[in-house]
Parts: C-alpha cells; sequence; structure tokens
C-alpha cells in the first residue's frame, strides 16, 4: 500500500515552498511518521551529492535531513543546472546526460521523463508513510501545462491533494490565491485543497476577514498563516540575490570570540554554484561574510573567497572586466589570503583547456597556483573525506574539470602557495575543527586578533534552523487538518472557479 502525500505548491518562484517542505517534514518527524522529500525537477545551481555519487538539488538533501533520512536520486530525479539564459544541463537520477536547451526540453523531452518521475514517487510511497513534494514555479504557468511533471502533471498522475503557499510581504496574496485556481483546469481544481499563507507581519486578525472572502470566492480554505522569520532561507535554490538573504548571513553576526572581526569578500561570479559554502563561514561569531562585484570592495578584506560557478570561462572573463582578476594576482602577491572553491579554484590556475563547458579551448588563467585544469565529458561527483591543515575533514565534489597540480603545497585535492588556497571540495568549511584552523591561518596572515569560537558547530546550527522550520507549521498551521489531507486527499466536492485553463 502506497504511504500519503501532498504536494506544496507556489503562487511564484520564491514563495517559501522549499521552507514549507522542509517544516511540513521536520513536524512529521517528530510525530513518529517516517518521511520522505520529493521534487521531481528542479531548476538550481546548488547541488549536492549523495553516497551513492548522485547529484541532487540542495534543496532536496536539506529537506531530507528534515526527515533524518539519507538523501537519495529518488528524491529529485530530474536537476537542471542554467549554462546560460536559454540552455541547462539535464542531470537524470544523479547523472548528467547533455545540455539542452529550453524550446527542446519543453517540446518534449521534458514529457518522456513523467514515467521515470512517477516511478521514483511511486517508489518512495511505498518505503514511506508520507512524502512530501515540492513544486516549481507556480501551477498556473498556462504555457508550460502541457508537459508540467513538477506541479498539476505530478498531482493528477499521482493523485496527490495540492496545498498553495503564497507569499504575502510582497502583496497581493489573495489574487494570487484566487487566480492560481482560477486558471487551472477543472480536473486539477479538484486537487487543490487550500492555502497556506507565508512572511505574514502583524496582528493575524486582521487579516482573517480575508481569509474568510477568500473561502467564499473559492470554497478553499486555508491552513496556516506563517509569521515572518529572519534566517530561515536554507539551502535555497539559486542565485545571489536568494544567497544575500540566505541561511545564517541574514541572521546578526554574533560578537568575536577575540578582539577583532574577520571580513569575508565572496567574488559574486556569474552562474555562482553552491555559495552555501560560506554559510560556515558566516555561522562563526565574529566573521562577517558579503558578496562584492568591484576590486575597491577587496581592500579591506581579509579573505577572499572565488567560489563554484557553472560557467568557469564566463567567470575568468567576467573577473578581469570587473578590474577583480588584478586584484585578485595583487593579493595573492602581497601574502593576503585567497581561497578558490570548484570553479574558483580553476580560475586561480596557469589554464584552462575547454572542450566541453565553454567550448573556448585553451584558456589562461590567473596564474596563481600552478595548477592545469582540462575539461572532461564525465562529470567528477563524489564524497572525499580526509585531513587538512591537522584536522579531519570532509566535503563533495561536482566538476567537469580535472586539475593537474603541478606544485605548491597540498591542501585537500588540491594546494596552496603562500596564503592562496584553491580546492575543488565544497563542503568542507562545514567540518568545524578545520574551519577553526584554516580561520585561525586567515587571521594571522591578515594581522587580525580574531578568535574562532571553539564551540561552533555547523551541524547543530543546520538542527535548530529545521527545528525552527517545524516548529512554525507546529504552532502556525493546522495540523490535524494537513494530516488528513496527505493521509486522505483533497476535500470531496470543491468548486469550480471560472475561467479555468484556456483551451
Amino acid at each position: 500500500m502506497s504511504g500519503g502525500g501532498l504536494l506544496v505548491a507556489g503562487t511564484t518562484s520564491d514563495a517559501g515552498k522549499s521552507v514549507v517542505t522542509a517544516g511540513i517534514c521536520r513536524w512529521l518527524v517528530r510525530q513518529g511518521v517516517k518521511v520522505a522529500p520529493f521534487k521531481a525537477q528542479n531548476m538550481s545551481l546548488n547541488s549536492f551529492v549523495t553516497r551513492e555519487g548522485a547529484e541532487i538539488g540542495r534543496a532536496q538533501a536539506m529537506q531530507a535531513q528534515a526527515c533524518r533520512v539519507e538523501p537519495t536520486a529518488l528524491m529529485n530525479p530530474v536537476l537542471l543546472k542554467p549554462g546560460g539564459e536559454r540552455s541547462s544541463q539535464v542531470v537524470l537520477m544523479g547523472r548528467p546526460v547533455g545540455e539542452m536547451s529550453a524550446r527542446g526540453y519543453h517540446g518534449g523531452r521534458q514529457e518522456r521523463l513523467l514515467g521515470t518521475v512517477l516511478d521514483c514517487l511511486e517508489r518512495l510511497r511505498g518505503t514511506y508513510d508520507a512524502v512530501i513534494c515540492e513544486g516549481a514555479g507556480s501551477p498556473a504557468e498556462i504555457n508550460l501545462r502541457r508537459t508540467d511533471i513538477v506541479n498539476m502533471g505530478i498531482a493528477r498522475n499521482a493523485g496527490l491533494p495540492v496545498l498553495v503557499v503564497g507569499d504575502i510581504d510582497r502583496g497581493g496574496v489573495f489574487a494570487s490565491f484566487f487566480g492560481t485556481v482560477a486558471l487551472l483546469s477543472p480536473e486539477d481544481q479538484a486537487l487543490v485543497a487550500g492555502f497556506l499563507v507565508n512572511k505574514f507581519r502583524g496582528d493575524v486578525s486582521l487579516l482573517e476577514p480575508g481569509l474568510d472572502m477568500l473561502h467564499g470566492l473559492t470554497g478553499r480554505r486555508t491552513y496556516g498563516v506563517l509569521p515572518f522569520r529572519h534566517g530561515l532561507g536554507i539551502d535555497e535554490e539559486d542565485g545571489l540575490r536568494v544567497s544575500l538573504r540566505g541561511t545564517v548571513r541574514e541572521s546578526q553576526v554574533a560578537a568575536p570570540v577575540g578582539e577583532d572581526v574577520l571580513r569575508v569578500a565572496v567574488c559574486a561570479v556569474p552562474l555562482m554554484s553552491n555559495f552555501t559554502d560560506v554559510d560556515a563561514l558566516a555561522a562563526e561569531p565574529g566573521v562577517v561574510v558579503r558578496f562584492v562585484d568591484r576590486p575597491e570592495e577587496l581592500a579591506d578584506a581579509d579573505l577572499v573567497v572565488v567560489p563554484g560557478t557553472r560557467g568557469t570561462v564566463r567567470a575568468l572573463e567576467w573577473l578581469r572586466e570587473r578590474g577583480l582578476a588584478d586584484a585578485l594576482r595583487r593579493r595573492a602577491a602581497e601574502g593576503r589570503p585567497v581561497l578558490g572553491i570548484c570553479g574558483g579554484f580553476q580560475v586561480l590556475g596557469e589554464h584552462i583547456e575547454d572542450d566541453v563547458e565553454s567550448r573556448r579551448g585553451q584558456v589562461e588563467g590567473l596564474g596563481v597556483l600552478p595548477v592545469r585544469v582540462r575539461f572532461a565529458r564525465e562529470k567528477t561527483l563524489t564524497r572525499p573525506s580526509g585531513e587538512a591543515l591537522g584536522e579531519p575533514v570532509e566535503g563533495y565534489e561536482i566538476h567537469h574539470g580535472v586539475a593537474e597540480v603541478l606544485g605548491g603545497e597540498a591542501f585537500l585535492d588540491g594546494c596552496r602557495v603562500g596564503q592562496t588556497w584553491g580546492t575543488h571540495w565544497h563542503g568542507s568549511l562545514e567540518s568545524d575543527a578545520f574551519r577553526r584552523a584554516f580561520l585561525r591561518e586567515v587571521a594571522r596572515a591578515a594581522g587580525r586578533r580574531f578568535v574562532p569560537a571553539p564551540d561552533t558547530s555547523f551541524a547543530a546550527l543546520r538542527e535548530e534552523q529545521l527545528d525552527r522550520l517545524g516548529d512554525l507549521i507546529e504552532q502556525h498551521a493546522d495540523t490535524d487538518a494537513l494530516w488528513r489531507l496527505i493521509e486522505s486527499g483533497a476535500p470531496t466536492g470543491l468548486p469550480f472557479i471560472s475561467p479555468g485553463a484556456p483551451a
């Protein structure tokens, strides 16, 4: 017998689907329910490697953590990694299967993946008591409905009730709720059980008349009003805009243990991937993290991070155009700390031979690390572990570039020269003892009297964040009604709202 299920859809992108899904998952697992997350198709540059070596969205890895289960490729069978405005790498069941334009994908490829997606969902429902699915964008994107496999397409085929989340902080939430339902077909509308208001500020009693009117207009109830909370954007999906509001960077910087703070500048390269690498730095008391795009902003930084990117050669050109390349070379020559991660490591090398990602052939790098990079068609997807700076460390690798290290001092899989460090390892800074040792080196080189806190646990902070999400659901949603939805499906007899989907 299949377990229960629910699809968390949204009126827009960034309405809060990822965090609401994680919150429902954490609430359920605290009730003793065996639960798993699922997102049929994810578009994100923020990805993770499972223990079996599959690449999935980091949001689903975070949701698996909320469920207290190990993430697998079943939880995110299709991942799209943008390589520009019009094309993406398609990752199927954790492995890249090629580049495709948006027109080509929506023109037929997406529809053919429906069987794979439904099989993954059914396998999860056969193993877990409940599967909480996350939609993408809005279910009312009428231009994409025919080939949809992530919103109403999956809900219809799997018989899932749908909860629509709206971000009231943006305004227009009532119109968004009504319009979302009214642009769906009668068959799709029959699965939309109701609404969840996200990011509300103020007195809920002032909102209640509107919720009553919305119920009168649609015949659908509101299952909860979640208050606005800072710092809940855990491992969201994409972009600098999200990362600047993300997990711990949104919180106030705690007072330093030593006499000085440590300033970290992150180069906001195009197609930035796995920007969550710096969350662990921002979790440290006294560490101030900011994203920058001008050379002047590197002047007072104690550490500059060049992060991962889906477009290494494009990022290199961007660094040169902005004057950041020269600033990074000067920093390296002066012995001021620079850390390159994945694509950021590659740009610091001598040259890049790329006939795969950019197809630009041989391109000169910044030349501050003795490294040569050749792009391979096969993607490296691993979960390495080891020791560095005398401390245990683990991470994960997601890259086409193969680095030949020709000198310097060994550092993880890469090298360091003076105070310039480079590695392909994402997530290494989440290893607490290693992060503290690295920050002590940075502080010494920068001449700062900064002392890492002795007891910061990034894993514990992440658990606290997930518990806060669970608390939001438990305290501000009708959990009995939510469980009835998960267990029994959408209520019968929900009214049709005109005009419905266009022919």
